[in-house]
């Protein structure tokens, strides 16, 4: 699972703009947000008839599997850098 986002944000003519993130801390205040998926999980399983332990560890496995990812987004003279560790 992944420990640290590094977010940087490079401005023109300013400063660039650099913030960690640590995960841990952040997915313990998302705990409700993750206790409302999990409803809307068996909600799905009851209508569409979705395995819901399957989608949850399909979910796990996205999220793990973003360890060491890197996006770059550029928007005019803006430039983001995200990374994932």
């Amino acid at each position: 699972m992944p420990q640290l986002v590094t977010i940087k944000v490079n401005r023109p003519d300013r400063r660039p703009i650099r913030v960690w993130v640590p995960v841990l801390p952040v997915a313990l205040l998302l705990f409700p947000v993750v206790v409302l998926v999990a409803l809307a999980a068996i909600v799905a399983r009851l209508v569409f008839h979705i395995g819901v332990v399957r989608a949850l560890g399909a979910g796990w496995r996205v999220i793990s599997a973003l360890r060491g990812a890197r996006f770059d987004i550029e928007q005019g003279h803006t430039a983001v850098f995200v990374a994932i560790r």
